[in-house]
């Protein structure tokens, strides 16, 4: 016996969990989570930045469209802010000083974004080599976010909306039968007429499945590691601290500072884990550019930043599938751009207009469509 709903939502991370808050105020919705806790994958393994200056025109027209959310969220989704001010510092030696000014003087680039020297950068984070950095820019609209609150409001606003979320359903098939889209799970049989794919570098797995032809996804790992604060320094305002080529960042992250070498490692979609050459690769970047050394690393791990070819989300019925829906490829951006991704996912799914702010940011249904050129279709099966 298949449990009924209006839609099958498959996934309970940030994408799912959004877009069920959004939508089970107006639909019947079911959440079908195959692990034993949502957001164990990309969404618990975020670096928890918030920057309009991050990612492609797409990306940066979202995460600026979610802002107001994130700022001023509803009474009662979570009991501290979601956001602190974090700013970025991109830092180039001298080999790269053309490529900092390119990113000054680009068309596009946020107004909040400034030259800084170098004395004035090593001013706000002291570790920095006086020899190795020769100028940097900063955008101070930046912030951390509050990653677990945000997700565990979005659950707690569906679940009071009416939304089920189902854990545990592990090992899940999908059929398309008389009009309705069916998910049999170890958790239970459900069935909708429409099924939303929200499950992250899985999305062209869970297409194949179905058979709905893919778009192209890529998972790609990127390694992490935290380092104790250098002593007798406070770290608690220092900024995220980028290479203007994104070869590594690091920032403060509860008392000791994370970084990264900012690899995006093809891999297949898998509970994945640190790499022992990133982090060697990591650790030479950071102490090539500060007076630090790492000689403790304090923990360790990956996660998974999916992309389509663009870069962009993809968001909207499939066109070779009658009911299905895509929310997938949100890359590095999923958290940040959340809450207006969802509101453009609902509005999508029940065939209204995009929500006015992000119409108004420039982004267009076509920018997200999974029909899109841009994107790679492959074979269903």
């Amino acid at each position: 016996m298949f449990t009924a709903s209006d839609v099958i939502i498959l996934g309970a991370g940030m994408a799912g969990a959004s877009l069920a808050a959004e939508l089970a105020p107006h639909r019947k919705v079911v959440m079908v989570e195959i692990e034993d806790q949502p957001g164990r994958h990309a969404t618990g393994r975020s670096a928890a930045m918030f920057f309009e200056s991050y990612g492609n025109a797409t990306v940066r027209a979202l995460t600026r469209a979610s802002r107001a959310f994130l700022e001023r969220p509803p009474a009662g989704f979570a009991a501290a802010p979601l956001l602190s001010p974090r700013s970025a510092l991109f830092v180039c030696d001298t080999q790269r000083l053309a490529a900092l000014r390119a990113m000054l003087d680009a068309p596009d680039a946020p107004a909040t974004l400034r030259a800084l020297s170098a004395e004035a950068a090593m001013g706000l984070c002291p570790i920095l080599r006086p020899d190795w950095i020769a100028a940097a820019a900063i955008d101070e609209s930046g912030s951390d976010m509050d990653v677990a609150a945000i997700h565990q409001g979005f659950i707690r606003q569906a679940r009071q909306a009416g939304a089920r979320l189902v854990l545990g359903a592990y090992e899940v098939a999908i059929e398309r039968a008389a009009g309705s889209w069916r998910v049999r799970s170890r958790a239970g049989d459900y069935e909708a007429p429409v099924l939303v794919n929200a499950t992250g570098a899985w999305a062209d797995s869970v297409a194949r499945q179905a058979g709905v032809p893919t778009v192209g996804l890529q998972p790609m790992r990127r390694t992490a590691v935290t380092l104790p604060a250098p002593p007798g320094l406070d770290i608690r305002a220092w900024p995220l601290v980028i290479d203007v080529d994104e070869q590594f960042y690091f920032k403060p992250d509860a008392g000791q500072l994370l970084l990264s070498p900012a690899n995006e490692d093809p891999m297949d979609p898998c509970d994945v884990t640190p790499d022992e050459m990133d982090i060697a690769i990591a650790v030479d970047r950071f102490e090539t550019a500060t007076s630090m050394r790492a000689r403790k690393l304090n923990h360790r791990w990956a996660g998974l930043r999916s992309f389509v070819p663009d870069r962009s989300p993809v968001v909207g019925y499939d066109a070779a599938a009658e009911g299905f829906f895509w929310l997938a490829g949100q890359g590095g951006y999923g958290i940040q751009m959340a809450p207006s991704l969802a509101r453009t996912a609902a509005a999508l799914l029940l065939g209204l207009p995009l929500p006015d702010d992000v119409a108004g940011q420039g982004v267009h249904a076509q920018d997200l469509a999974p029909t899109r050129s841009a994107l790679t279709r492959g074979l269903a099966g």
